[in-house]
């Protein structure tokens, strides 16, 4: 009964992906927490109604709609995180799972010894339903739809994303195959389940632990518990700042950043897990305890914002994979840490034992086989939708003249749209000559800034990237009602 909810969590992972690809993610999100929430309530007239039936539906549909939060979230950061911010946004993101450990396990245990065992049903259950309201009120899918944000604000949201399509995948335009056999994907797989294995652990046994082997009293060992989560939460945060610093003075590439920040972390986590092992002093097993699940909170930073870097058009999808491979954790944890712990205490040292194997097995195969850059089977397709670029044909040098003439005429060349397409203003601030034109086209990094200027002839197949001298960045957005029928739209809009 109780992996019941893992049962409904793990059922939904991957279809919850999809769904953020093809609704508002930031709907999804609060739709999942506000009724997970809404059913909490009703968990204590289950319990006293003796039918763990009863018991086990509520909390199987808890986990199916529960089972949506992290890709959608994940959804949401596409569309709001600039590339040198993901980390920070992501994490800042992410430490909610383990404030609410830092705040329910403590006041829970407050509850149940001097209020009633059902009090944190409730009281978890109004606030999720509380904050569900004020989420639906005060979130948008994109910065466009954002109707207090300054547009300043919001240009250099847009601007520094760059291009993003807004044609969603369907299932048959998902790159599956690639997705099944990437080593990258598997990467932050594995990492994942090696994360959720000790975060399911502690979550589930941390108190059965400080009582079994330390004689603890609950409302002693629930602060206590919360410590680890504490400390995780302060360094999920400034493991996000300084990855980000690392990667926008271009100190160490994503993929070193991401790597050393998981190994990194991994390996201080499984090195601690030895102590609490084998250690027979309560003082060091806590100390032990706290570090361990501290240095983790650098891996947030590597494999749980990798998604991101590798595919952000199939982030959310991603993560349902990931996530729902890490649910197995949660699911089998529990079974093996009773099987280990049955016959007495002593059973503890095994269960710790696997869990820093665990994270040594994610350490290796991380660090042989992830990646931070963009994958090739994560861009868009040329038919999935047309794009903003010119014809190679014997139309090019009248599509080049055209382009001239648009920078000092009335575009009288250029015949009438069909609809008005994107494109990024000239910097005011700029002088720039008369056969210079801005052309909007995809870089050989999409999920940066990706726009040119050419003088003269027109290469619209050159990268922004190619040409470091150019200036990309500091542009405001508006739209033209005059292009020709030769070019088309840029597939990362």
């Amino acid at each position: 009964m109780e992996s019941s909810f893992f049962y409904g969590y793990l059922v939904t992972q991957v279809p919850a992906g999809f769904l953020a690809t093809k609704f508002a993610p930031n709907k999804l999100f609060g739709i999942a927490i506000g009724m997970a929430s809404f059913f909490n309530i009703f968990l204590p007239f289950a319990f006293n109604s003796h039918s763990d039936t009863l018991v086990a539906g509520i909390q199987i549909l808890q986990g199916l709609v529960q089972g949506v939060s992290y890709p959608a979230m994940h959804g949401c950061w596409k569309n709001w995180a600039p590339p040198y911010e993901r980390s920070k946004l992501a994490t800042t993101a992410f430490t909610g799972s383990y404030a609410g450990a830092v705040l329910g396990l403590p006041v829970s245990a407050f509850l149940v010894s001097y209020v009633d065992w059902s009090t944190p049903f409730y009281v978890y259950g109004i606030a999720g339903v509380i904050w569900a309201i004020f989420w639906f009120t005060m979130t948008f899918e994109e910065p466009a739809f954002h109707p207090t944000i300054t547009e300043e604000e919001k240009n250099l949201i847009i601007n520094a994303i760059g291009p993003v399509s807004h044609t969603h995948p369907t299932f048959s335009t998902i790159p599956w195959k690639a997705i099944l056999t990437s080593k990258p994907v598997y990467a932050i797989i594995v990492a994942n389940f090696a994360r959720s294995w000790t975060f399911y652990l502690l979550l589930q046994n941390q108190l059965s632990y400080m009582k079994d082997v330390f004689n603890m009293r609950i409302n002693d060992s629930g602060l206590i518990a919360a410590l680890p989560h504490a400390v995780m939460g302060i360094v999920v945060l400034l493991g996000g700042q300084l990855a980000d610093y690392l990667r926008s003075h271009k100190i160490l590439s994503t993929t070193a950043v991401r790597k050393i920040f998981n190994c990194g972390g991994f390996g201080g986590e499984a090195f601690f897990m030895l102590f609490v092992a084998y250690t027979k002093s309560q003082t060091i097993a806590i100390l032990s305890l706290i570090l361990a699940v501290g240095c983790s909170g650098f891996a947030i930073s590597g494999f749980n914002v990798n998604h991101l870097d590798i595919a952000p058009r199939y982030a959310a999808i991603l993560m349902g994979f990931s996530n729902g491979i890490g649910t197995l954790a949660g699911l089998i944890c529990p079974f093996v840490t009773e099987s280990f712990t049955e016959h007495g205490s002593h059973g503890w040292v095994k269960v710790f034992l696997l869990a820093s194997l665990i994270h040594f097995t994610g350490i290796t195969f991380y660090g042989v086989y992830a990646s931070g850059e963009l994958q090739d089977w994560a861009e868009p397709k040329p038919e999935e939708e047309p794009w903003n670029t010119i014809n190679q044909s014997s139309n090019s040098t009248k599509n080049n003249n055209t382009l001239q003439n648009y920078g000092t005429s009335n575009t009288t060349n250029i015949n009438q749209p069909i609809n008005s397409y994107p494109m990024t203003a000239i910097n005011p601030n700029i002088n720039y000559s008369s056969d210079i034109q801005k052309i909007q086209q995809p870089s050989s990094i999409p999920s940066e800034s990706s726009y040119n200027y050419i003088s003269g002839n027109v290469n619209p197949f050159t990268s922004a990237w190619d040409n470091p001298s150019n200036d990309t960045n500091n542009y405001s957005t508006l739209s033209y009602n005059n292009y020709n029928n030769d070019y088309q739209q840029n597939p990362y809009q």
